[in-house]
């Protein structure tokens, strides 16, 4: 099968994809796919708590916007209970 031709176009009818009747999610993971938007914001922190938040990022291995990230996350959820 060649994919592309003249103009480099795709062609496929819809008769190639077929779909069930009915699927069965019963065993499927909710939100396994999901991740939730990032949004990009300036942020002014002290130079000890921006220190320490790189300090801890790096012996944990991840970013210290991720663990800032669950650090207030982890608040938020303690803080609504």
């Amino acid at each position: 099968m060649q994919l592309f031709g003249k103009g480099d176009t795709l062609k496929r009818s819809n008769d190639d994809f077929e779909m069930k009747k009915e699927y069965d999610f019963s065993k499927g993971t909710r939100g396994r796919f999901y991740f939730p938007k990032k949004i990009s914001i300036t942020i002014r922190l002290d130079d000890d708590v921006l220190l320490y938040l790189k300090k801890m990022a790096g012996m944990k291995k991840v970013g210290y916007q991720t663990l800032l990230n669950s650090i207030l996350r982890d608040y938020m959820q303690k803080v609504a209970q």
